[in-house]
């Protein structure tokens, strides 16, 4: 009887490990797809932290702009990203792949930007002592002052007054 009780737990544990926790979706999108979206949707949320302000001026929602891209309407996406993130190593794969093209990508404009700053740093060198100076002095005039406390500019004015 205990041998019989024993076999059964471990029939029933051996078939309930094999039964996927998310179905497959109807629509399933292909895995390769499925990275280049989330390649393009993590750009985009790395642009709404690093200037959030360039996005409120677009009316369009991007986020639906790249699943329109990709063919792919929301509700099909959330299906597909619930599926795939049952499988734990094959979502991990996924994500590494996507750091990957970040990094790539990351480097190339990394290496862009040092190459602005040197075209940058040779044109200052060529520029003469007085237009330096003067480029120098309008770029303080433009910039406004923000935020100061309503105190401390009647403070400034007195003391100027005085």
């Amino acid at each position: 009887m205990k041998n019989f009780i024993v076999i059964l737990l471990v029939l029933f544990l051996s078939i309930s490990c094999k039964k996927d926790v998310v179905k497959e979706p109807a629509k399933l999108i292909e895995k390769e797809k499925m990275i280049d979206i989330m390649y393009d949707l993590s750009l985009l949320e790395a642009m709404r932290y690093q200037k959030p302000l360039s996005l409120d001026s677009i009316d369009n929602d991007p986020t639906k702009f790249i699943l329109k891209k990709y063919k792919v309407d929301s509700l099909q996406f959330a299906q597909n990203n619930m599926y795939y993130a049952s499988d734990y190593e094959n979502y991990k794969d996924m994500f590494d792949q996507v750091n990957k093209r970040i990094e790539v990508n990351q480097r190339a404009a990394d290496s862009l930007a040092k190459i602005d700053e040197k075209k940058a740093a040779k044109a200052n060198k060529n520029k003469p002592k007085e237009l330096k100076e003067v480029s120098k002095d309008s770029v303080r005039k433009t910039i406004p002052k923000i935020n100061i406390d309503s105190i401390r500019l009647a403070q400034r004015k007195h003391r100027r007054e005085i």
